[in-house]
């Protein structure tokens, strides 16, 4: 078995005095593109957050690359994409990429291999505010990668996009995995379960399953993972 990137069990959340996460226990593999699917308000970014270690927890453990979620020792090998923008639109992608670097204490060199990394190579003078949705995304992106982390969590990165700037977006998750990074990547559209190496299948806030898109597909008959889903869904109700 490959060793794990993320280690979680018996995870417990609550926010607002109100429980979240229902004892969450699973396990992402190094190197893989793990898939954090279910419905808005489910949980999934409440768990990333657990993940990156800035949610308080009620109890249980988190792991993350063999050190405890939230270790000062863990801020370059996790890069963490929120869901609004982490970049300022009043500057260029250069000055953003210029102005992260220098937090991380990276140098030029690393910024021109995000930039060609993200497919902006030659628009680093062009302002935020005029980029496109995909491309204030992958901006967004570059920043999360500056630091070379080992572990990247991307929360909701494809939401609001058309269908070809979502499919250009997992070409670039799938290189990165490809060169070693494990990528923990939520959404709620699942027809972009497919893309996934393994799928974590979430509803208020507890772990349906956690599963490969053919097992899910091969267990439930259906071959459409939106119906695959669902059918899920309606086994755990049964």
């Amino acid at each position: 078995m490959p060793p794990a990137a993320i280690e979680i069990e018996d995870l417990h959340v609550a926010r607002g005095g109100r429980p979240v996460l229902h004892g969450l226990s699973l396990r992402v593999a190094t190197g893989s593109v793990t898939g954090l699917l279910g419905p808005s308000g489910c949980g999934k970014s409440t768990l990333m957050r657990a993940i990156v270690g800035v949610q308080v927890v009620q109890a249980g453990r988190v792991s993350v690359l063999g050190q405890r979620a939230g270790t000062p020792k863990l801020r370059r090998r996790v890069g963490y994409l929120t869901q609004a923008p982490s970049v300022y639109t009043d500057l260029s992608i250069g000055e953003n990429l210029r102005y992260f670097a220098a937090i991380l204490g990276v140098g030029g060199r690393r910024i021109t291999e995000v930039v060609e990394t993200v497919g902006l190579a030659g628009r680093e003078r062009q302002v935020v505010s005029s980029l496109s949705g995909g491309e204030l995304s992958r901006v967004s992106l570059a920043t999360a990668l500056l630091g070379e982390p080992e572990l990247l969590v991307l929360d909701e990165p494809t939401v609001g996009l058309d269908p070809v700037l979502r499919a250009e977006l997992w070409g670039t998750f799938r290189e990165l995995a490809e060169a070693g990074n494990t990528l923990l990547i939520s959404s709620h559209v699942m027809d972009e379960a497919s893309e996934c190496d393994e799928l974590l299948l979430m509803r208020e806030g507890a772990l349906l399953e956690q599963i490969t898109p053919e097992q899910l597909r091969g267990r439930t008959g259906e071959q459409d993972l939106g119906r695959a889903f669902l059918a899920i869904i309606g086994q755990g109700n049964r």
